[in-house]
């Protein structure tokens, strides 16, 4: 009977159970083919999505919570825009003496600080009135009334009178004055103003004055 020849004193190696089961476990689940196809072989870098922890895997089974979202920030005001508030409370400007009615701001602040400017000229006694008549101008006798400072100086010679025929300050002036005798002419006074005011009015009448040499410094 022949002695049976053990592989490894023949100088043979005996062939691996891996080797001989690898290309049938290769052909079952990895097949060739020209186009990429998914296999059920596991990999060592993708976890089981059963057995891994859903906290921590992303690839775990069940269902994924979304990430909360950002809120935006509030736009912020514009720098230049104010509060609503802040306009309200913004206050109208004051109504100056002007806007008072017409008798009423002739009386109160017009004749008064009329009377202040002359006497600071050295012009003393000065009789100054307002009054409604008609025009002491030869020719407008029959023009009919309309309010007018008339102003006398104490030698009882000199007079002039400031014409307001539109019963404003802002409508239509004129001007007239005389020695000894009723004017005869009358002439336009601040129609080049657009917009009369208190201290106009006053510096009209003693540039007027001035220009007759009725202050006191003349």
């Amino acid at each position: 009977m022949a002695e049976e020849t053990n592989h490894n004193e023949a100088g043979e190696v005996a062939p691996s159970t891996v080797d001989k089961q690898a290309p049938t476990v290769a052909e079952e689940h990895a097949p060739s083919t020209d186009s990429p196809e998914a296999t059920d072989i596991p990999t060592s870098n993708a976890p089981d999505p059963k057995a891994a922890n859903p906290e921590t895997n992303p690839n775990a089974a069940g269902t994924k919570t979304a990430p909360p979202k950002r809120e935006k920030p509030a736009a912020k005001a514009d720098a230049g825009e104010k509060p609503a508030a802040a306009k309200a409370a913004k206050k109208e400007k004051a109504p100056g003496v002007e806007d008072k009615p017409f008798t009423e701001f002739i009386q109160q602040d017009y004749l008064p600080a009329l009377q202040k400017a002359i006497a600071q000229q050295g012009v003393k006694d000065l009789q100054l009135s307002f009054v409604k008549q008609k025009i002491p101008v030869k020719g407008m006798e029959q023009s009919g009334e309309c309010w007018q400072i008339v102003g006398n100086y104490p030698d009882g010679v000199r007079h002039f009178n400031v014409y307001f025929p539109d019963e404003t300050i802002q409508g239509k002036k004129a001007f007239s004055c005389y020695e000894g005798k009723q004017p005869s002419t009358i002439e336009s006074f601040l129609i080049d103003e657009r917009k009369i005011t208190l201290d106009l009015l006053i510096w009209g009448l003693m540039q007027r004055l001035d220009g007759q040499k009725w202050l006191g410094r003349n």
